[in-house]
């Protein structure tokens, strides 16, 4: 009997569709919105394929209980219960490496954007308006520092691109000597952009309060494209609107989806987008591919 592979979020369907040439596949993409049906479904489950949706701990994860290899279709995983994963000796296979690209290119756009601040009138344009003078006090990338915060695979990623823009690159990883390292305090005081790609851990979270926060420049960006839970949102959205900061781009938050009356509603030089940093169609195609091929060659080495 083939082994069984349980997929409870989207995967691109050429991956899919090789995995079950070799597998049996129980591809759902919606089956993280009904815990029921999924648990129900884990207990035949030989591997497990979720992105960051999925909470593979507790009940789920005890369902699972035939599961020998969970793949990731992403990076994070502090959606998975690791340590409960190792004990039970379960191979954990993130997408590593496979959405750098997106990432990076979403943070370099966003400090773009917001350095500028040029992108947010084409209502007022379209309404006979002309906000040339107040729109010509944006500012160049060249010659600016950004300060990335984890300098992992899509933080030097991240800090190539930039340089080739002509900004100055400064860093914060304690796992990592780079030349250009700081202390995280001495980062945000010197940066212009500051963007973050560090796991949520009980260490990280909250990271970026008030305190923190107000280190920065009074002009300076932050971009969030790691966890919610790193950044304050509060106290971020308290400085946007004190003009303490020069703007944000968040992709990520404390609660998915965002909550209503979250404090960041309405805040001003502020970019929401719903965690879809490192995910495109190119990236979505290499994840999948990736994470199908690591998780039939686990399989096949179990078999």
């Amino acid at each position: 009997m083939s082994s069984r592979i349980v997929i409870s979020e989207f995967m691109d369907a050429p991956a899919v569709e090789r995995l079950a040439a070799r597998f049996d596949v129980d591809y759902r993409p919606k089956l993280v919105d009904d815990s029921a049906a999924l648990e129900a479904a884990l207990p035949e489950a030989d591997a497990w394929i979720v992105r960051n949706r999925t909470p593979v701990r507790g009940r789920l994860l005890a369902a699972a209980g035939r599961v020998r290899v969970i793949g990731r279709l992403g990076v994070g995983l502090d959606n998975i219960d690791v340590a409960a994963c190792a004990a039970r000796g379960i191979e954990v296979i993130p997408a590593t490496g496979a959405n750098a690209e997106s990432v990076a290119e979403y943070v370099v756009t966003a400090a773009l954007m917001l350095l500028r601040g040029a992108y947010f009138s084409t209502r007022a344009v379209e309404a006979g308006a002309w906000p040339r003078q107040t729109l010509s006090q944006g500012r160049e990338a060249a010659g600016k520092v950004i300060g990335i915060v984890g300098y992992g695979s899509i933080g030097q990623l991240t800090a190539r691109k930039a340089e080739a823009l002509g900004m100055k690159v400064v860093s914060y990883d304690p796992q990592v000597a780079s030349p250009s390292q700081r202390s995280l305090d001495a980062l945000l005081m010197e940066s212009d952009v500051v963007s973050l790609h560090i796991p949520l851990t009980p260490q990280t979270r909250g990271l970026l309060g008030r305190e923190r926060l107000a280190l920065m420049k009074r002009d300076a960006v932050l971009v969030n494209t790691a966890r919610g839970g790193i950044v304050d949102e509060a106290a971020l959205a308290a400085m946007l609107r004190e003009g303490r900061l020069g703007g944000a781009a968040l992709d990520v938050f404390e609660a998915e989806p965002l909550a209503a009356g979250s404090p960041l509603a309405g805040a001003p030089r502020l970019l929401l987008t719903p965690h879809i940093a490192g995910v495109t169609l190119e990236s979505n195609e290499r994840v999948s591919a990736l994470v199908a091929e690591r998780v039939a060659a686990a399989l096949d080495r179990a078999s």
